[in-house]
Parts: structure tokens; sequence; C-alpha cells
């Protein structure tokens, strides 16, 4: 059962291509007390008999799955996203971290209305772009000869993983969520980026990478949504003084 300060939890799956997956993943939904399944853009059929068998009691999240045709429509809704990711790569500018660290972050927080955990294709997981569309990105620990797990196993070590975080008694004193949702932080910084365009700061080929550093140092800050609001507001007010530059010429 999942802890008190979760009022929503669901569990996305972007372009998944094997039903029995897909069914097995709405099986674990009900054995763990998920809110939704959201899939994104699936490449197999997910109502399937093959779907359905695999998903037992677990049928009524394919029949009321909601599904997206893209990563960023499907957290439309969330406070906090979480994405999985199989391709570890912990350097300095890094947001991942592993799983339990992840979860017990999580914890630190009185309440969070509503989570999304995010899991990539089955042959390729999730692009660098959607993991960026993220709050924090996990990895499960296994071995390094062969990391790569089945989707519907990771879904359900990362669930079980999430149940038990629960259990544990943290002694840090819980504090008030307020973090910038990763829509707040992707739409300012689509702003941001149209913005460098303009004045020249950014090249048009070389852009996503430099935003992409810029955005992973927002996302370890772990940004309020106060800090993002001011940010954007600067970001307005440069946009309305360029527009408004350009009129007077």
């Amino acid at each position: 059962m999942l802890g008190k300060n979760f009022s929503n939890l669901n569990v996305i799956l972007v372009e998944p291509n094997g039903p029995l997956n897909v069914g097995s993943v709405a099986r674990l939904c009900t054995n763990f007390e998920v809110n939704e399944l959201r899939i994104v853009s699936p490449k197999c059929d997910i109502f399937s008999l093959e779907a359905k068998k695999m998903a037992l009691k677990g049928q009524k999240f394919l029949e009321h799955c909601k599904i997206f045709d893209s990563l960023e429509r499907a957290i439309f809704d969330c406070d906090l996203v979480l994405a999985s990711c199989g391709r570890v790569d912990v350097g300095k500018d890094s947001f991942f971290g592993s799983s339990e660290v992840i979860f017990d972050w999580t914890l630190s927080f009185e309440k969070i209305n509503n989570l999304a955990i995010v899991f990539g294709r089955e042959d390729r997981g999730l692009t660098n772009s959607e993991l960026l569309l993220a709050n924090k990105a996990f990895y499960i620990p296994t071995s390094q000869n062969n990391p790569s797990l089945n989707l519907s196993h990771a879904v359900s070590i990362v669930l079980y993983e999430l149940n038990k975080s629960f259990k544990k008694k943290l002694n840090n004193e819980l504090k008030v969520f307020n973090l910038a949702s990763s829509k707040q932080i992707n739409d300012t910084f689509v702003e941001i980026e149209d913005m460098l365009l303009q004045v020249g700061y950014l090249l048009k080929h070389t852009s996503k990478s430099k935003i992409s550093k810029f955005k992973k140092f927002v996302l370890r800050a772990n940004t309020s949504m106060h800090e993002i609001n001011v940010l954007r507001g600067i970001i307005h007010q440069i946009n309305w003084f360029l527009d408004n530059s350009k009129k007077n010429k």
C-alpha cells in the first residue's frame, strides 16, 4: 500500500511495443494501488487478448488508460516526475540517482498531489530530451555486464521499492512540497532558448545541447515554484524589451 503523502501515483509507459509487458504492468498497477496508467504512442495493441490475459484483475487499467501522443502532454498535470533510465552517466552535470536515493528524497516532502513515474521503450529507453522532462532520473542498480531489465520487471521493482520506502522511518522533518513542476521548467526553457537564439547567444545547431546543460543545473538545484516564476518573469521582461526595440527601429 502506498504512503499517504501521495494523492495520486501515475505510471507512464513511453511507446511500449509488447502487449504482454503492457498487460503485466496493468496487473502491477492493481497490486500497488496505482491511480492511473498512461501510455505514450503505443507501438502494439494494448487492448489485445494477450494484454488482457496478462492483466487479470488489472484489466480496468487497460480499459481506462489514457493515451497521449507525447510525453510532454502525458505529464501535463503532474507535480513531480521521476524517470527510469538504464543508461547511467553519473557526471558532475548529472541529475541521476539510484532508485533508493530518489525515492527516499520524495519522502522528505509532506505531500505530493500528483506523482508520475516514467518508463521508456523496451529496446532503447527514454531519449535525452525526454529524460530532461523529469524532475529526477533514477536507475535500478543491476549487473554492469547486463544492466538492461525487461519493462514489466523494471516496473515491478520500482513499485516495490517505492512501497518499501514508505515503511522507513525517516528522521528528517517533512518539508512542504513547492518544487517547480517539470512542465513549468520545460515551458520556461522553451522561452529561454527562443530568447537566446534571438539575441545570438545560441546557435540553432548547438542550442539543444547547451540548453540541456543549463536545464540539468536547474533540476539539480530543486528549484521552487517561486524561483521558476521569478526566472520566467525576467525572461518575459527581456522579450518585451526586445520586441519593443524592434518596433521602434
